[in-house]
Formats: C-alpha cells, sequence, structure tokens
C-alpha cells in the first residue's frame, strides 16, 4: 500500500475513541422536577436486590442496548421503565458530557424535566425507593473529594524480560477522585456524585 492509498483510505473517517467497540456504554438522565415550586434533582436508591450496587443512590439509567437508537433513546427507555412513568412525560432533554472510563466504561449523561411526578410508580425490582434533592443544595454545596490508589498488578507470564527495568519497572499508581455529597440522611458518591459537580459547574459557568 503506498502512501496515496494510505491517504485516500484514512482522509473521510471521522475519529472515535480508540477501542469503543470494547467498552461498555450506559445513558442515565438526571431528572428535575418542580416540588413547592422550587427546582429539586430526583434520585433513585437501587434495590437490595440488585447484583449491581445494591442500594446506592443514582439517577435512572441503564445500558446502551442494540435495540437502543442511540444514548438518548436508552436514558428515556430506562427513565420510563424504572420509575413507571410515559416517557412524554420527559421534556427539555439536554445531553451533558459523556464519560470514559479506564474500566471499560463510557457514560451518556442527559438532564430533563419530568412532569406529573404524582404518577411515579418505580419498578420494585430495580427501585427501592426515590427522594430529590434542592438544586440549590448542590449549588451551594461543595463535595467532598476522597483520593482512591489503585496497586499495577501484572499477570503470571507478563515478559517483564522485554521491558526496560524488568520486575523492577517504575510503574505509575493510577489515582482516581471520588467525590461525596451529604445530604440529610442521605450519601451520594460516585459516578453520580461525579454527574452532579459536572452539571453544577455547567449552570455556573
Amino acid at each position: 500500500m503506498n502512501t496515496a492509498e494510505v491517504i485516500e483510505r484514512l482522509q473521510h473517517r471521522k475519529p472515535t475513541i480508540l477501542g469503543r467497540e470494547h467498552f461498555r456504554e450506559f445513558a442515565v438522565l438526571i431528572p428535575l422536577i418542580a416540588v413547592n415550586n422550587e427546582t429539586h434533582l430526583l434520585f433513585e436508591v437501587r434495590s437490595k436486590h440488585m447484583r449491581s450496587q445494591p442500594g446506592d443512590v443514582c439517577f435512572p439509567g441503564g445500558r446502551v442496548e442494540q435495540s437502543d437508537k442511540d444514548e438518548l433513546h436508552c436514558a428515556l427507555r430506562e427513565t420510563s421503565e424504572e420509575l413507571g412513568i410515559e416517557q412524554t412525560q420527559i421534556r427539555n432533554v439536554i445531553p451533558l458530557d459523556y464519560i470514559v472510563s479506564d474500566f471499560g466504561r463510557i457514560v451518556f449523561p442527559f438532564t430533563g424535566t419530568v412532569e406529573n411526578i404524582e404518577t411515579i410508580n418505580p419498578n420494585s425490582a430495580e427501585v427501592a425507593e426515590v427522594f430529590s434533592v434542592p438544586l440549590r443544595f448542590f449549588l451551594d454545596t461543595k463535595p467532598k473529594a476522597y483520593q482512591v490508589s489503585f496497586k499495577v498488578i501484572p499477570e503470571e507470564n507478563f515478559p517483564y524480560h522485554d521491558i526496560q527495568g524488568g520486575r523492577d519497572y517504575n510503574w505509575s499508581t493510577p489515582k482516581m477522585e471520588e467525590l461525596f455529597y451529604y445530604y440529610e440522611d442521605r450519601v451520594i458518591w460516585g459516578l453520580t456524585a461525579k454527574i452532579i459537580a459536572h452539571f453544577v459547574a455547567l449552570l455556573q459557568d
């Protein structure tokens, strides 16, 4: 293959995330609701029977399925299923920045208003309860931040002889910041807290 063929083959492609086909993709929605004429964020508490993160506070959402047209369709579908509402009750949907995780996950957050909240009937198989927090709380409150360090452990047959330093190679230690919000008796942390912090930063920019 000569240079002209290389250029011809590549010049019209659009860049994406390297290895994206191996990532698991998820979409979530920050539901905005009106409570006594004040904007609140609506949260779910995951059922204790859930295999992943039981009892954690989260936003409605889930994995993007092949049947989903796109990430937005997934966010609307999952919110409708988990809150027991019609998709038509979800309005003014806006995408936020997506998150690419080193753990093989891409998360696409959206926000939007949910109307007729009195009709919310959570799916008990996935949602233990729902609650809301005034948006003002997050605008006025900085999350607490904690660092989590990870240890690099190569597999047993790792070819140390092929790298400089061998077994004494100076691996960089990956770190991740975990955020925590504390509202009354609720603890909101992890990815949910990170999405909230991003959402608040956009509002305050």
